[in-house]
């Protein structure tokens, strides 16, 4: 894939974290012009003011991250909840609103949710986290086929095992019990690396993918839900 994102603008948020300096370094390969916002959006006006400051976008990368509580389901308390949602689904809606009435109004633009396969799995101690991912996807799917007819694709990538400072820093890699479970649970044998699965994101905002809507796409190494 070579070039396949001349000419359009995309704004990446969180991108000093999670996948947003792969995300950044490869769309700029492919020819995109990329706004890289590093705010917070956690507040209820900070959704609109990055992409407002964004100017005219094409396509809107929704990178959110926030470190995943390890609370056994029965000890997980409202602050809690209250703060990992307020990362991770909050602003989710805020960004669509902010972004998607102008590609409904040229009706052309993109939006690619990064999300987690934790949602598609049970995992002990990651109730919250789990919950929180599970509603981005969510709301990809429900939001995605009311876009559909307007000419914007809404799709997400559910991610689990890929190669990211947020999730998989080096002292988790290096860990003899991680390169177990590694073993033990990924088919692949190894992560995914940050590169791929930035290559297949840009695919998923590039033209190409335009028949792909309300989509939830794993990138997670072989590992599957069970």
């Amino acid at each position: 894939m070579q070039n396949a994102l001349i000419g359009q603008r995309v704004l990446v948020t969180q991108a000093g974290d999670f996948m947003g300096p792969v995300l950044c370094e490869v769309f700029a390969e492919q020819g995109a012009e990329v706004i890289a916002s590093t705010d917070a959006l956690a507040e209820p006006d900070a959704a609109r003011r990055v992409v407002d400051g964004a100017g005219r976008i094409d396509v809107l990368v929704a990178n959110l991250a926030f470190e995943a509580p390890s609370t056994p389901a029965l000890d997980v308390g409202e602050p809690e909840w209250r703060e990992v949602f307020a990362a991770l689904v909050d602003p989710l809606p805020r960004l669509v609103g902010a972004a998607a009435p102008a590609m409904v109004a040229r009706r052309s633009g993109k939006v690619l949710v990064i999300g987690s396969a934790s949602a598609l799995r049970g995992i002990k101690r990651a109730s919250t986290y789990s919950a929180a991912r599970g509603a981005q996807l969510a709301y990809v799917q429900a939001v995605g086929v009311e876009l559909a007819p307007h000419n914007v694709q809404v799709n997400a990538i559910a991610q689990n095992f890929v190669d990211n400072p947020t999730y998989f820093p080096p002292q988790v890699q290096a860990n003899p019990r991680f390169q177990e479970r590694l073993a033990r649970e990924v088919p692949l044998g190894r992560l995914v690396s940050a590169r791929e699965d930035a290559m297949f994101a840009a695919y998923l905002c590039s033209r190409a993918a335009d028949c792909f809507v309300g989509q939830v796409f794993p990138v997670c190494g072989g590992w599957v839900a069970r």
